[in-house]
């Protein structure tokens, strides 16, 4: 997986409900870990936690959910834990559903602490669980890739249902299209466009229930979530 697919898993986890026992196999699994591998460690053959609620991967994370307000006294759990120093855990996380707090063990980057549904920002905290070498210019670019990622998956569902739009007869409008939604969503966001979100209130006015009536059909939703 690369950084934009990983940061469409994270959100997509983050705006799903909150599953204390999946979520630690769910996290493992948007940074790209295997099947066979989440089975294992749903099995207990390779999760060797002593931290309730807790997913242990060997020489990557150890991970807890826990109860409402107990998301201190569990990160400092896996701190301390004895299994996290010889499983050589480089990441710790605990969250309850409403906050998320991790920690990298092995260098001087600051914790996180973040409510749960603003983890995804912090996605590229994380990146070496997924073997990509971060450095600071990746991690402070979490937002270009966020919007990367966004603008890729307008683009798919715009082809779904304009296929012809892939041909190479049509394609420089395709890419002049897209151009010019890169312009509209700077504009807003820089206030280029006169007033306050005149971009998405624009696409909301001219659509019904949230973009699902845009004239190019599900690719209106997106391009919303998108604004």
């Amino acid at each position: 997986m690369n950084a934009v697919e990983i940061e469409e898993a994270v959100s997509d986890l983050a705006i799903a409900p909150f599953d204390p026992v999946e979520f630690p196999y769910a996290f493992l699994a948007a940074f790209g870990n295997k099947d066979t591998t989440i089975k294992r460690l749903r099995a207990g053959a390779s999760n060797t936690s002593d931290v309730a609620g807790g997913v242990l991967q060997r020489n990557n994370i150890h991970i807890a959910t826990c109860a409402a307000g107990q998301v201190n006294a569990t990160l400092r759990a896996l701190r301390e834990s004895p299994k996290t120093a010889q499983a050589k855990a480089k990441f710790i996380l605990a969250t309850d559903g409403e906050t998320l707090q991790a920690e990298d063990l092995f260098s001087d980057e600051p914790p996180i602490a973040c409510n749960f549904t603003e983890f995804p920002d912090h996605f590229g905290f994380f990146l070496p669980l997924a073997g990509i070498t971060t450095v600071k210019q990746i991690r402070e670019s979490s937002f270009d890739i966020k919007a990367t990622g966004r603008l890729n998956r307008l683009y798919v569902e715009l082809l779904k249902d304009n296929p012809e739009w892939a041909k190479p007869a049509r394609r420089p409008d395709m890419n002049h299209f897209m151009a010019r939604l890169i312009f509209c969503f700077f504009a807003e966001d820089t206030d280029i466009f006169s007033g306050s979100g005149q971009f998405t209130a624009t696409i909301d006015q001219m659509s019904e229930n949230g973009g699902a009536k845009l004239d190019h059909g599900s690719g209106g939703e997106v391009l919303l979530r998108a604004a």
